[in-house]
Parts: C-alpha cells; structure tokens; sequence
C-alpha cells in the first residue's frame, strides 16, 4: 500500500509502497482510513526541526496521527460492537508496564508511543491500532470532521488549564488550526472578547474572520504592543494562549498580560524562552503548560464537533487525496493554510 513515510534523521518525506499492516492481534483493530489532517508535527518532522530525535528508531515509520476510519478487522477480546464503526484515534499509544500505568495513572505513562511518531501512522489506506484508543463517532460526524477531533481535544485542554471566567478578555496568539481550535472553545467558555494575532498571516486571519472571529490583527513589521493598541487601549488581556511556537513571543506576552493574568502555553518552542521573572511575581502573573486531552475529554469534544460540523468545517482550507501527500504538508508549512485534510477510502 501507500504511504508517507519518514526514513531518515534529515529533511524530507517519502511517499513509497510498504507492506499492509498485519492481522490484528489480541486488543488491536485494523482501521480503514478516510480522513487525516497535516499536524504541525508532520510539518516539522517533515522539516527535521529540533525534537524528534526519538523518531529514529521506528525509522522507516509512517506519519499522520489526526484521523478518523471505519474499523476493518479485530483482535481477539474486541468488543464486536466496533466492527464497521466509524472511530477516531487517540494517538498515546501507553505501555502498560511502567510505574505510572501500572499505578492506574495512564495519563503520565512515561513509556507511551505515538501514532505517526514512534509507530506506524494514518497517512496510509490501512492503520493498526490498539482498541483502547479508538474513541467512537456519531453517526452523523463525517469523516473529515471527526479528523479534527485531535487537535480539538488540544484546544479544549487549553482552555481547561486557563481555568477562563465568564466574561474574560483572551488574546490567541497564532492563527492557525490550534489558535482557531482555542478561539471557538474560549467562546463556549464564555470569553467577553477574543482576539487573534498572527505575522504575514492574512489568509489564516481572513479565515478566523469567517469563523466569526472578526478581532484579528497581524504583527508584520511592528511589534505586539503596537498591533494590540485598540485593545489595550481598554487594558491589558486576562488571558492569553500562546500557539505560535516562537520562543520570542513569550516576553512580548507577557508584558500584555494583566496583573494575575494566566498565559498558557500550546506551542512546541525549538529554543528556551526567557521571561523577567521579577516582573512576574510582582504582576502575579502564572505561566502554564498544555498539551494533551485527557481520555475524557475525547467525546465532549466529539459532542461539540457534532453540534458545530458546519463552523467547523470552516477551519478545513485544503483538501487532497493521498498520492498529493508531499504537497499536503508542503501546503499545510505555508501560511496560506489552515487545516490541509488528506482524504481516501469512504470519506
């Protein structure tokens, strides 16, 4: 079969034939795929940025990990009940052996594996995953839909570790499927204003317009302060997500952030930040780490998916079919992109 491969500890993907996955074995289920959207992780694996040594070896090893298929076959002790169902993938594959899983606290499994990391991923016609991970659809979800579920369930937990108020004032920082995913939760949250930056980011900041977040703003040749000064203009924002991945933006940040005002950090840094952390104490300010969903947050993400399928839809700017996978990543690294989906099979 087809598929996208990293094969080597240097830039560069490969798209070649490799051999379909075996049978299920015991707790496993074969998926047909249908829909995978373009991480940012694809791109900088495709990029070979600092941060996936760990890749190596699994090398050759296929990537993809935002997904949704219809299950094929099962492993002995699968509840028959998913033969045919349409899931999505949790992408933590856990090891069942370390002190963390062995203690009933799967969520810090220090020896878990990725999908499309560190085991073979979706960017295929076929996918072999445990059963656990599979987190059922509703049947009325549409494949490329529930693909989104992933990097949802990354922006809820963003939102979740804001701990955000009714009515509070949210700055997003960074345009792009995390920033809009984080938009639209901090709404549901109940946010009094959300507004959005990017940097030479007019197509993803156009597409932020058409979700219904018209606040938008873009750093190209000023500063943060300087592109925030309507805002500020009425104080400084009681919480901001961090989504660009650009360890210069953390201080600029900060100095927007009001007095015991929570910045959350979501983006992947290839580089330390640094922060006044004197400024810090004296302004009360807390910096947070988010990463990924708890297993529970999975179907309320589904839920909201299903009740919001058009406005979410509207987050998908690029759609192409497997054999187009080196220019789906290629397509997802440019600005112009939102989510880029990859789609076969039955979606």
């Amino acid at each position: 079969m087809l598929a996208l491969q990293k094969t080597a500890a240097a830039p560069g993907l490969e798209l070649r034939e490799v051999t379909a996955p075996p049978v299920p074995g015991p707790g496993e289920v074969l998926l047909a795929i249908e829909a995978t959207g373009v991480c940012g992780t694809d791109v900088h694996i495709a990029h070979w940025t600092p941060g996936y040594e760990s890749m190596q070896q699994a090398m050759p090893v296929t990537i993809g990990h935002e997904t949704c298929g219809r299950v094929e076959s099962l492993g002995a002790g699968v509840d028959p009940a998913l033969h045919g169902r349409r899931v999505t993938v949790r992408p933590s594959v856990l090891c069942h052996s370390c002190a963390a899983c062995l203690g009933g606290d799967p969520d810090n499994c220090t020896g878990r594996r990725g999908v499309g990391i560190g085991r073979n991923g979706a960017f295929a016609p076929q996918l072999l995953v445990p059963a656990e991970n599979c987190v059922m659809v509703p049947d009325a979800l549409d494949a490329e839909i529930a693909a989104l579920t992933e990097p949802m369930t990354v922006c809820r937990e963003a939102v979740d570790t804001a701990a955000l108020k009714p009515g509070a004032r949210v700055l997003v920082l960074g345009p792009g499927t995390i920033g809009q995913g984080i938009a639209l939760f901090a709404e549901a949250a109940g946010a009094g204003e959300v507004v959005v930056l990017g940097r030479d980011d007019a197509s993803r900041l156009a597409q932020l317009d058409a979700l219904g977040f018209p606040q938008t703003a873009d750093t190209l040749g000023r500063t943060l302060a300087e592109a925030l000064v309507p805002w500020l203009d009425k104080g400084r924002f009681d919480v901001i997500f961090e989504a660009t991945g650009a360890p210069s933006v953390v201080p600029e940040a900060l100095s927007v952030l009001a007095k015991r005002g929570r910045l959350v950090i979501v983006g992947i840094h290839p580089a330390p930040a640094q922060v006044d952390l004197t400024a810090l104490v004296r302004n009360h300010q807390q910096i947070l780490g988010s990463y990924r969903a708890p297993v529970e947050t999975w179907p309320e993400v589904l839920g909201w998916l299903e009740a919001n399928a058009e406005r979410a839809r509207g987050m998908i700017s690029h759609r192409l079919p497997l054999a187009a996978a080196l220019d789906a990543v290629e397509i997802a690294g440019a600005k112009q992109a939102s989510k880029v989906m990859v789609l076969q099979g039955g979606a």
